[in-house]
């Protein structure tokens, strides 16, 4: 049986022509099928933005996993195509806006668009199509012959074809000589899909460096930030002589602002009990987001808080994995 599918646009790269500002998006969902020529899937398409990503914001993500939601039961994959620079947080996103989804959300874009010769969007969509009729529910970014968990997925190159990577974790599926083989075949959540776009965007990503002032962490709080992600040094160290970074987390955190570490390399995670610099941080309450991208970190926060979640439900949160954006063990 032909495998029903939607696509969802919202502009980005994919869907740019060449205009006097420099590039925009102007094609629409039914103009980047046409150019795909023959699909072996029945696809609708829908129009629900026509933005760059850079635009992509809170009030979008909303209108993405509200339309997701509403069309989850009426095809068996969707998929959205974005811009690159902000897919990796529109990923993240919807994954805690759609938990327990019963079918495989897939998003995808391009460095080129799509209308120029020797573009990689005619490829990357077609594996979107090709994921979202065949992976298990959840959201993905597919991108050059890679699909990867959404969550887990990071945008690590500018210009270059393969943008995204999977960090921490292997692609759940990728192209090869031998044609599309999936790797991860986890068993898809139990329950009911549920959308909740809940989220507190008063929150900061703070990147730690030689140097920085704590005042600087004070006075976001002073000013209505209600949790912060640090990404901190190797395992999640952090100063704690002369400009005390930890006392000053200390402080934040006993005034009812949750402090998530995680760290500035990529791969790996953050591992506060190791040394002496971390495991102060982590007798202050600082909370570690383990091997967590940023992106991830920082929607799970803005999520959690939107929920209402004091320090402890947000540690408690941090602790629980929701969707494969983390490993406990």
């Amino acid at each position: 049986m032909t495998k029903k599918l939607l696509l969802l646009s919202t502009g980005g790269t994919i869907a740019s022509v060449v205009s006097d500002e420099g590039l925009a998006p102007g094609e629409s969902g039914e103009e980047l099928i046409k150019m795909l020529g023959r699909l072996e899937y029945d696809i609708t398409v829908r129009d629900i933005l026509e933005l760059d990503s850079s635009n992509i914001q809170p009030e979008e993500w909303k209108i993405i996993a509200e339309s997701i939601y509403d069309h989850r039961n009426d095809y068996d994959g969707i998929v959205v195509s974005h811009g690159t620079d902000t897919m990796a947080y529109t990923a993240s996103m919807l994954t805690f806006m759609l938990q327990h989804l019963n079918i495989p959300v897939v998003l995808t874009g391009s460095q080129v668009p799509m209308n120029v010769i020797l573009s990689d969007a005619p490829d990357n969509l077609r594996l979107a199509f090709t994921a979202a009729a065949n992976c298990a529910p959840g959201v993905y970014i597919a991108f050059n012959r890679k699909v990867m968990r959404g969550c887990r997925s990071v945008k690590v190159r500018t210009t270059a074809f393969d943008a995204f990577e999977s960090v921490n974790v292997p692609p759940v599926g990728e192209v090869t000589s031998d044609g599309f083989s999936l790797k991860d075949h986890r068993v898809p959540q139990s329950g009911e899909c549920q959308l909740n776009t809940k989220i507190d965007t008063h929150v900061s990503l703070v990147k730690l460096f030689p140097g920085f002032d704590p005042a600087l962490l004070h006075a976001m709080a002073k000013n209505g930030c209600h949790g912060i992600v640090i990404e901190a040094y190797g395992l999640g160290g952090m100063t704690s002589i002369r400009r005390n970074m930890v006392a000053a987390v200390g402080e934040l955190i006993r005034n009812g602002i949750p402090i998530i570490t995680t760290s500035q390399c990529l791969y790996e995670r953050s591992d506060l009990t190791k040394y002496e610099v971390g495991r102060l941080a982590l007798l202050e309450g600082a909370i570690s987001a383990r091997d967590m991208t940023s992106e991830s970190a920082i929607a799970k926060l803005m999520w959690g808080l939107g929920q209402g979640m004091d320090v402890k439900a947000i540690t408690n949160f941090f602790d629980m994995d929701v969707a494969g954006e983390v490993t406990l063990d």
